[in-house]
């Protein structure tokens, strides 16, 4: 049986003897799992190609090659030696696990302010660990790693499909190579859709309306509507939860028991809109128009805009039976000839409100802030009880 000492090429340490056996595949297989390499051919000593097992003697010390050419180890050595600050040497890094090889100048040319120059500019500087093949270790991802390995060879962008950017990213952010680091921010953001702010359209929301089934409830919270045209579109019961429906046209729109709460209704125009059970708690609805629009359920359902802004609305001529209005902000708004009987209106700020013509019947203005208010041609006398606090 014949023995014989393989090295990886290039080196005279960490050898592992072995037995030869079979073909010159057998042997190839044996040194990839010895050494740790894909070995693809075998030097002798002198650098000679080994292409037939019978060629082998008893004892030879061997060479493994992964296909690059025989590299003496003597000869590397002593020209390491001699200038251990040489950019031109070759040297292999260990990054979690997986085998990187590459010279000192790719390291070091690209990049000379980055973690990597450092590290290998000159030699054992750093202290670098060293596993037992003499790979350097780093604690890395090897996947996120490697584009910026090909980076710093061809100075290229290279990414394979379905890696994540921001792992290589980060990796280059740790290694302090600054210029791919701004080449991968901006293709991550040109990689993520544009954000589409713009309003939607009358013809777009009626497309949704259309293609919603009439049991399901149409969700709309915080969607944009400003300035669209809405009117006469069947509305009830959809959720505009903190939608913006600034300066909308709602005119005629049927909004019985929808949702508008905190939604942005400021400039907007509900002129003869049916507002039957409408929930409007908190909503912005400053210096909309309101004029003629029915908050009035026959069912017994009220409308609820307690703490709602207010403020400049023309309502003149609502039906607003049983409104909550508790603390809702008023002021200088046009209510004349609403209907408010049995209203909610305690804690409202009134101040400069026309109540003309309104009927206050059985509501309740206990602390209502009704300074400047006016109150001439009511239908119903307005008694202290009603608005003592």
């Amino acid at each position: 049986m014949r023995r014989v000492t393989l090295f990886v090429n290039g080196t005279s340490k960490n050898g592992k003897v072995v037995a030869v056996y079979g073909t010159l595949s057998d042997l190839l297989s044996v040194a990839s799992n010895k050494l740790g390499i894909k070995a693809m051919s075998l030097y002798n000593s002198k650098g000679g190609l080994i292409d037939d097992i019978a060629l082998i003697r008893d004892d030879d010390v061997l060479y493994v090659s992964e296909g690059d050419p025989f590299i003496d180890p003597q000869h590397d050595a002593k020209a390491h030696a001699d200038t251990s600050g040489s950019h031109t040497d070759w040297l292999t890094l260990n990054i979690g696990g997986r085998l990187f090889t590459t010279t000192r100048s790719t390291l070091v040319t690209k990049e000379p302010e980055s973690m990597l120059a450092h590290m290998f500019r000159e030699k054992d500087v750093w202290g670098n660990k060293q596993d037992e093949r003499g790979a350097y270790l780093i604690d890395r991802s090897p996947e996120y790693f490697e584009p910026i390995l090909n980076y710093l060879r061809h100075g290229q962008l290279i990414l394979n499909d379905g890696i994540n950017l921001l792992g290589v990213l980060e990796e280059a952010r740790f290694f302090g190579i600054e210029q791919l680091a701004e080449q991968l921010e901006v293709v991550i953001k040109n990689s993520h859709p544009p954000e589409d702010h713009s309003p939607i359209s009358r013809k777009e929301f009626v497309r949704f309306l259309l293609a919603t089934p009439t049991k399901s409830e149409l969700r709309c919270q915080g969607l944009n509507f400003s300035g669209a045209d809405l009117s006469r579109l069947d509305l009830r019961y959809i959720n505009f939860k903190m939608a913006n429906l600034s300066r909308c046209n709602l005119t005629h729109a049927n909004l019985c028991c929808s949702n508008l709460e905190r939604a942005d209704l400021s400039g907007a125009n509900l002129d003869g809109a049916n507002l039957q059970g409408v929930k409007m708690l908190c909503s912005n609805a400053e210096g909309a128009s309101l004029k003629g629009c029915n908050f009035e359920d026959p069912s017994g359902l009220k409308a609820n805009l307690e703490g709602a802004n207010l403020k400049g609305v023309d309502m003149e001529g609502s039906q607003m039976t049983g409104i909550n209005l508790r603390v809702a902000t008023l002021k200088n708004a046009k209510l004349k000839n609403c209907n408010l009987r049995g209203a909610t209106l305690a804690g409202t700020d009134l101040e400069n409100c026309d109540l003309s013509g309104c009927d206050l019947q059985e509501a309740n203005l206990r602390g209502s802030n009704v300074k400047g208010a006016i109150f001439e041609e009511m239908l119903t006398p307005l008694h202290m009880s009603q608005s003592v606090r």
